[in-house]
Parts: structure tokens; sequence; C-alpha cells
């Protein structure tokens, strides 16, 4: 029996629950998924696997695959068990949860010496009950490290314009005023994926230069980290993006308005403003994907918004 570890998908890795572009699929060491349901009954179990790399389908990625599906369908674990045991084992690990196309799902990473198998799953009769996307582990952590760097957006002079995390969308306005939405997947420092199509940063800024097109984040971006006031105490502390918590700092005064004005001038000297810093600190003490963790949520004093008062 193959040894594996078994624990929720962090933010950043559940957007490797989807299938990938060929540039993606090679970078991440995408071997291919296997797509899952449990019947009318909901506790049948019917596969159907999907090559994209079979040229890294070994013996041992075999034996890695099949042992840890047939442990995550035993009572040990119940995942993959039926549905009603899907949703069990899903509650039981509240930081699986994240938000599907139209209902709750889970995530979860399972991980062996060499292999990644990224799951999602989705308890709803009727659909395809989950998907086990399989990756060389080495690769993908690579990928996913590197991809924290954010997306770099520069002008047609390479001027850095702004950055966004991998996965968020930008919005492309023509000549015309006629605006569209892509979503943004990191490549390296200098290539992104903006929508189906691979650039060099500096391409890209060129070619909407030629178009007489301009381009923006469609939302603000949560930054890498920034500064803020824990509640209870009036300390200035630090928080990292999709982290849980808080880490502490030495810059503490004792009085918490001299601690606003630490924080403040941290902030600024990162470019964070005060909706991203509220964004931020509710994140970390609440969930990432919660409607208080988007700076959208919040004004330029960083004080919340009324649902009435933003365009969702």
């Amino acid at each position: 029996m193959t040894d594996f570890t078994l624990r929720p998908l962090t933010v950043p890795e559940r957007k490797y629950t989807y299938t990938q572009s060929s540039q993606l699929q090679g970078q991440t060491g995408n071997i291919g998924y296997l797509r899952g349901d449990f019947g009318s009954s909901g506790d049948q179990f019917y596969t159907t696997w999907f090559d994209t790399r079979p040229q890294w389908k070994s013996d041992e990625f075999k034996r890695d695959l099949d042992d840890v599906i047939n442990a995550l369908r035993s009572e040990e674990y119940g995942l993959l068990q039926s549905r009603s045991q899907m949703v069990r084992y899903g509650r039981e690990n509240k930081e699986s949860e994240m938000q599907g196309a139209y209902t709750t799902e889970f995530g979860f990473r399972a991980d062996t010496e060499k292999y990644a198998f990224v799951l999602r799953c989705n308890p709803t009769r009727g659909d395809y009950n989950f998907y086990c996307l399989c990756y060389v582990k080495e690769w993908l952590d690579k990928h996913i490290e590197e991809a924290n760097r954010d997306i770099r957006f520069i002008d047609s002079h390479y001027k850095e314009l702004f950055r966004i995390p991998d996965g968020e969308r930008i919005i492309v306005t023509d000549r015309d005023g006629k605006t569209e939405s892509y979503p943004c997947r990191y490549i390296d420092n200098y290539h992104t994926e903006v929508g189906r199509n691979l650039f060099h940063i500096c391409e890209f800024a060129e070619r909407m230069e030629q178009g007489g097109c301009t381009y923006a984040p469609m939302e603000p971006p949560l930054p890498p980290m920034c500064y803020s006031i824990l509640p209870s105490t009036g300390e200035v502390i630090q928080i990292a993006r999709w982290q849980k918590g808080y880490t502490a700092t030495s810059f503490n005064d004792g009085n918490r308005a001299e601690n606003e004005a630490i924080k403040d001038k941290f902030n600024e000297k990162l470019g964070v403003s005060k909706a991203q810093e509220q964004a931020m600190l509710a994140g970390s003490m609440i969930r990432w994907d919660s409607i208080a963790a988007k700076p959208k949520s919040y004004d330029e004093n960083g004080k919340p918004i009324k649902p009435k008062d933003y365009e969702r």
C-alpha cells in the first residue's frame, strides 16, 4: 500500500483542479485526470480516465493512483465512498470548502512520494461527483511557488502597470469602448496566458497599443503581503496572502494611534491601499473566498461598502 498524505487544498492550489492548457500541462507535469460519479443511487462508482501526457504514466504512477483512490473509497476516509460520505468528510474538513459554479464543492490534495493528486469534489446528484487531476509533485509545486510572484502587465515602454495573482482576470477595453474580461495564468516572469493565448508580456503590451486598447485588473487584486492592526490588541501585524492568521511584528509603540501611523507608512511603501489592507485582514481571519476578502467590498478609507453600493 502506497503511503500518502491528505489535506484540504490551499487557495492557490484550487485552480489546478481544472483542466489546464497544453502549456501548463507541460509545466506542471499534468499526467491526466480521473472523472467519476456515484450513479443514481449515490453509492455506485463509475470512472473515466483521460490522458494529457501519457508518456509520464509509469507503472509507479498507476500503482500510486490506484492505492490513493482505493484508500479514499475505504471507510477510513470515505471521501470517495458515496455522495453522502463525501458530504460528511467535506463538512468535517471545513477548510476544504470552495465555491463551485453553482454549489459548495470540496477540494483536497493527496501526495505520494512523487505524485500529487488534486481532487475537486461535487456531491450533487446528476453531475460528475469528482475530478482527480494527477501531477508530478515536484513540477506542480515549482509552478505554484513561482506563480506566487504574480503576473506582470507592462506598457509598450516596458513600464510596469500592475500585477494580478495567477488565475485572476483583466478587463480589456477596445477603441470603441467595448469591454471583455479574460482569465490570466502565470507562465514565467515574461510570459502569461490571456484567455486561450500565450503572450510575452512585451508582445501583449504592443498589441494592445496597436489596437487602441487599454487593460486593467477586473477587480482590485490582493497584494502578496501587507501590514494591519490586530483588532483585539492594537498591535501591528503582518499578513501574507492566502495564509491563515498573521505574523507578529516588533513595530509596536504600545499606542494604537501611533501603531496605525506605522502601519499606514509601511503599506504606503508597498503600494497597498486601505481597501486592500482590510480585505487581507478579513481573508486571514475569516476565509479567503469570502466577500469580505475582496478589496471592492471597501471604500478608499477601508470602510465596508453596503452591498447595494458596489457593483457585483
